[in-house]
């Protein structure tokens, strides 16, 4: 019953509210590329990019501290077709 009740809030929330946030998700994985222009990196093959309030631990301070290969735990949102990072924190 449960899972029958998360399905059905996630797709009324997505015909309710199209193009806002969905469900909160993270991802793990080693940074494939940093476009700094952009303020976006690649994980997994998803483009994340970072906000002023994006949050960052264990060691990162900053967007310019993240680096190509570095293994990363992403907690992140979804909105208007983007993937923007809410907490990026160093993997072991």
């Amino acid at each position: 019953m449960k899972t029958r009740f998360s399905i059905l809030f996630v797709s009324l929330s997505l015909l309710l509210f199209p193009g806002v946030a969905r469900a909160d998700d993270d991802i793990e994985g080693r940074i494939q590329s940093v476009n700094r222009a952009e303020q976006s990196f690649v994980v997994k093959g998803i483009k994340v990019f970072v906000t002023p309030s994006t949050e960052y631990d264990d060691g990162l301070r900053r967007f310019s501290d993240l680096r190509a290969d570095q293994k990363v735990e992403v907690e992140f949102y979804y909105h208007d077709g983007k993937h923007y990072a809410e907490e990026i924190e160093l993997d072991d």
